[in-house]
């Protein structure tokens, strides 16, 4: 793992000792890291499942904020997928999320929550965007057409929490991560990003003695992978100390080729054959790299090196592959 920065951290604006934090979304993969790290935390977690709260409703969002009234809010709770997913469902996509964000930020500001964090993604910006990528590259050019529908949704939020701001005086942030993996992750080929995606098929290719692993595109394309324990704790850092209008980007500021990516998966995973590159297939925007210095000013850089999140997302792909979709 990296070392901190050693970047003087900013005084607290929001202490969390005894504040109730909701964590909207705690099921997924980024919402259940969030909850585990702030479990460390002198504040007491509130969640509320599917089954209590339709997040898509903002008549029973309302009414659980009434009930609840947490001080602060982390909003990871969204439909997310790969770009088959995005190609097939545009309309659930961004009817979805526009939803979700929606009702949970403009219920926030009824309730009076002190605090909330917007969690978006980095596929807001351009698909051309200069690299790496600052923050205000944002609405600068055309976004890349495999998941615009999400994008868009995440761009609302983003200034949903700038209105709310501006209007009203809240204390509404945004927070864009690069893409994430880690334990909690989606491992259905049909529904998952790339880095599961690759996983759960070099695993099989082991497991089932293939000299070959077919993968999408080009193998050029280059990305950038966060854990997703280190967002959570990301989260919490910016708790505390962030509070400005611009949607901070969330990374490690490196990124790889989707060959190199691979390459690392197959030393994790013990598998030796060879990759063929389906070319026909898209590859996406061409690189996607965060510029994070604005974060790394503010205290915080990634720990987990790719390698070793890597290694620690596979142990836990192998002990839970039983209760997985793959």
């Amino acid at each position: 793992m990296a070392s901190a920065t050693d970047t003087a951290v900013p005084a607290s604006v929001f202490d969390l000792t005894g504040k109730k934090i909701w964590v909207a979304g705690h099921r997924g993969m980024v919402g259940s890291a969030v909850v585990r790290r702030l479990g460390a935390e002198p504040c007491t977690v509130l969640t509320a499942d599917r089954s209590r709260v339709d997040l898509r409703r903002q008549s029973e969002v309302e009414a659980w904020l009434d009930v609840e009234k947490p001080d602060a809010i982390v909003l990871a709770a969204a439909k997310v997928g790969g770009i088959l997913a995005n190609s097939t469902y545009p309309a659930d996509f961004i009817y979805e999320n526009l939803m979700i964000e929606a009702n949970i930020i403009h219920g926030a500001y009824r309730a009076g929550v002190k605090r909330l964090l917007f969690l978006g993604s980095s596929c807001i910006y351009p698909r051309l965007a200069p690299q790496p990528i600052h923050e205000d590259a944002l609405l600068t050019g055309p976004l890349e057409p495999t998941n615009e529908w999400y994008a868009i949704a995440k761009i609302a939020g983003i200034k949903l929490c700038q209105a709310y701001r501006a209007q009203y005086g809240c204390d509404f942030v945004s927070a864009m991560p690069t893409n994430l993996y880690g334990p909690g992750d989606n491992f259905d080929l049909k529904a998952s990003h790339v880095l599961p995606a690759l996983m759960v098929k070099i695993h099989k290719a082991k497991q089932e003695g293939l000299s070959s692993v077919e993968i999408w595109g080009s193998g050029k394309p280059q990305r950038e992978f966060l854990h997703v324990d280190d967002l959570a704790d990301a989260c919490v850092h910016l708790l505390r100390v962030y509070a400005e209008d611009v949607a901070i980007n969330v990374g490690t500021g490196t990124d790889v080729t989707i060959r190199e990516l691979a390459e690392q998966i197959a030393e994790a995973v013990g598998y030796t054959g060879g990759f063929h590159f389906d070319a026909s297939k898209p590859d996406g925007t061409p690189r996607k790299l965060l510029d994070v210095s604005h974060l790394r000013r503010l205290g915080w850089e990634a720990r987990y090196s790719l390698k070793d999140g890597i290694a620690h997302t596979y142990r836990w792909f192998l002990e839970n592959q039983s209760n997985l979709r793959a």
